[in-house]
């Protein structure tokens, strides 16, 4: 996961909606299946699926009245404490 890439979707979802993000993701959930994709094609859908995630969670906790900046520190504390265990 990439601290500014969820920052930037952050934001992007407090500018438009998070529908888009959900459709987004969606459609990248889909692409999964497609014939000929390769593994390195995979890691990159991955690794924006998560970053989607993050950031929608983030946003979650911004709307719940957490600061951007606290909420961003939050989600990845919990993140990289996760990937200790």
């Amino acid at each position: 996961m990439r601290l500014p890439i969820i920052k930037h979707v952050v934001e992007f979802i407090e500018k438009n909606d998070e529908d888009y993000v959900v459709e987004s993701m969606e459609l990248l959930e889909d692409l999964i299946e497609a014939k000929g994709i390769k593994d390195e094609e995979l890691d990159v859908i991955g690794e924006l699926l998560s970053n989607f995630s993050g950031a929608l969670e983030v946003s979650k906790e911004i709307k719940k009245g957490t600061p951007q900046k606290e909420a961003l520190n939050g989600f990845m504390k919990r993140v990289m404490g996760s990937i200790d265990k």
